[in-house]
């Protein structure tokens, strides 16, 4: 294997182009080699920008894989292809870093899961909050007994969306608040307990008279019950002012992370013990980069990545339960996975902040650039 990966970018929406793309320049391990695409116009343009000799259109994938430019492929389309694009990929050997949610059912989860143990491919869920050094110090302090026994978990993750074209309102394309965002409230509660949630109760709250609704549940409410008679609370919606924050409630103190989910930001980290606080500030850094970087070290030198495609069923199989939930108004149990791998302090990576190009063709959640 060269020292660099070679990797092809599949999908050049919004975030591929602000976040991804951007970010190979800080994984001095990892090299873009080839973009994959169905606009013939990004496909100019960003191959120009980046210099980028190998170009497809989504229908010729296929060919990309036989032409031997990559050795590892990021995928960035709507979760409704991942495991068409996944299961191809990894027929071919080639090393695959699938974004999150892995796929909208557990049935495909599923699938994806054999097809990587049947091959000798590295397989990795995009969850670049594993990498973060600020979510992965709550992790340390969550679990060291600074602040007693955590017992409760609280977040809320909301946005505008206003352009009523985009995705995420879009049912087809897996859209809505739950798995879009409401998944990073599920997953963070998941590392910062270490442990699977038992029992989950949801609700969802929609403006009727707002039109961009009209597929999707605008608000989602969600309590999880975890072992050891701990609580999770979050509500993520896309009808509501910017808010991206978490607090942790521990017996003896109480952690808050400010801008937890986000990747363009500055983070602020509060510790209150005893009536003392102590504010840790992060300044804004390439979440991208880090996993990019990590995943790369994995294949260069044969190691299993976590977050694995474990990682991303565990979380669609409490997403399936909130949905049940919200069908039947009722309490449902969650069907869990034996997870031994989470993350911790020494998958922290740290690479310096990007600034966000000018995009082609695509427009953001709040129908920006």
């Amino acid at each position: 294997m060269a020292k660099k990966i070679r990797y092809g970018v599949l999908g050049l929406g919004h975030i591929a182009q602000v976040a991804v793309l951007p970010s190979f320049k800080n994984a001095k391990n990892s090299e873009l080699t080839a973009l994959i695409s169905g606009d013939k116009r990004k496909l100019k343009e960003l191959s120009k920008k980046y210099k980028v000799q190998s170009n497809y259109l989504e229908e010729d994938f296929s060919q990309c894989l036989e032409d031997g430019v990559i050795d590892a492929l990021y995928i960035a389309t709507p979760n409704t292809d991942h495991q068409r694009y996944v299961e191809e990929a990894v027929a071919k050997g080639i090393h695959v870093l699938c974004e999150k949610p892995l796929a909208p059912t557990s049935k495909e989860c599923y699938s994806i899961l054999k097809n990587v143990k049947e091959s000798d491919v590295k397989f990795m869920t995009a969850y670049r909050l594993h990498f973060d050094p600020a979510n992965l110090k709550v992790v340390q302090l969550a679990q060291s007994g600074r602040i007693g026994n955590p017992r409760i978990f609280n977040s809320v993750f909301t946005m505008q969306v206003k352009d009523k074209k985009n995705i995420r309102l879009q049912k087809e394309k897996g859209g809505g608040p739950l798995s879009d965002i409401g998944i990073y409230c599920i997953n963070a509660s998941r590392y910062i307990f270490g442990a699977e949630p038992t029992e989950v109760f949801a609700q969802s709250l929609t403006d009727p008279k707002d039109s961009r609704f009209d597929e999707v549940p605008e608000m989602i409410s969600v309590v999880m019950k975890f072992p050891e008679e701990r609580t999770a609370n979050f509500v993520c919606s896309f009808g509501a002012a910017d808010s991206s924050q978490y607090d942790v409630l521990g017996t003896k103190g109480r952690i808050t992370l400010d801008s937890a989910y986000d990747y363009a930001q500055k983070m602020e980290l509060r510790i209150s013990i005893n009536d003392k606080e102590k504010v840790i500030r992060y300044a804004k850094h390439d979440q991208f980069g880090a996993e990019i970087s990590y995943f790369s070290k994995c294949i260069l030198q044969n190691k299993n990545p976590e977050p694995s495609a474990l990682e991303g069923l565990a979380d669609i199989l409490i997403i399936e339960a909130i949905e049940k939930s919200l069908k039947t108004g009722r309490l449902e149990n969650v069907q869990s996975v034996q997870k031994l791998d989470r993350p911790s302090s020494r998958q922290k990576i740290v690479r310096p902040g990007i600034k966000a190009p000018k995009t082609v063709h695509v427009t953001g959640p709040s129908g920006g650039n």
